[in-house]
């Protein structure tokens, strides 16, 4: 029975975890970077995939641009240094910009705007865009992670023995930021590569099944990031 009530839980997560549009997508993302890595940029049946499986994902975020420009104009914490403050608007306002032109790209290619210049260029633009907020991201979460060891190494020496036992949950709580965070500098830094790839900056270094199989590596961090808290087995 208690195999049941933990398989009937997991079941209920992985339905929630479905019902996510950001779940769903991350999982066309990595479909899509796994053709471009078994396609190597050559005609063939992977490629189309790759090419209709980017084009779908497209859909899912019509007006995603709207989340960040709610990020942009919304205010701070206080504590948050001023750099820190900076650097994260200038990566709202740089995804802003990509998720807006995302959305004319969709409009070129799936053949409601003609001109496929113009729809070239601003993809190449929308991915630049993408390319600067992967690097604020980078350069904001090591300052995060320096921030949170040193506050961590400044609450070591100030509790006393018997404090530190009774602050061991907070301790744990920051060690698990610090996880997250260095999942999301790896991801962000796989992404800043995978950005010069598809903008072809680097050719020679980075090419079509290299791009796919970072992509498809960022694709499952994302996913893994999005997963809900599995539940624990009861007990009698």
């Amino acid at each position: 029975m208690k195999t049941l009530y933990l398989t009937r839980d997991e079941l209920a997560l992985i339905i929630l975890y479905l019902n996510k549009a950001e779940a769903r997508d991350k999982i066309c993302r990595a479909i899509q970077y796994g053709s471009k890595f078994l396609s190597g940029g050559k005609p063939g049946t992977a490629q189309n995939v790759y090419r209709n499986t980017s084009l779908a994902r497209k859909v899912f975020r019509l007006f995603k641009f709207l989340n960040d420009f709610q990020l942009l104009i919304s205010p701070v914490h206080r504590r948050t240094p001023l750099p820190l403050v900076l650097l994260g608007k200038c990566k709202n306002a740089l995804l802003c910009t990509y998720f807006f032109l995302d959305q004319f790209v969709w409009l070129g290619r799936s053949g409601i705007y003609k001109n496929k210049i113009l729809t070239e260029l601003i993809s190449g633009f929308s991915i630049f865009c993408w390319l600067g907020s992967s690097i604020c991201i980078v350069i904001i979460e090591i300052c995060e992670l320096v921030r949170l060891s040193s506050s961590m190494k400044k609450m070591d020496k100030e509790l006393k023995d018997d404090e530190k036992k009774n602050h061991d949950e907070l301790h744990r709580a920051k060690l698990q930021k610090t996880k997250d965070r260095i999942v999301a500098l790896i991801k962000s830094s796989m992404d800043i590569v995978v950005a010069i790839g598809l903008l072809r900056l680097a050719p020679w270094i980075i090419g079509h099944r290299v791009t796919g199989f970072l992509g498809l590596i960022t694709s499952l961090i994302s996913c893994y990031q999005l997963l809900p808290v599995r539940p624990k087995l009861k007990t009698a």
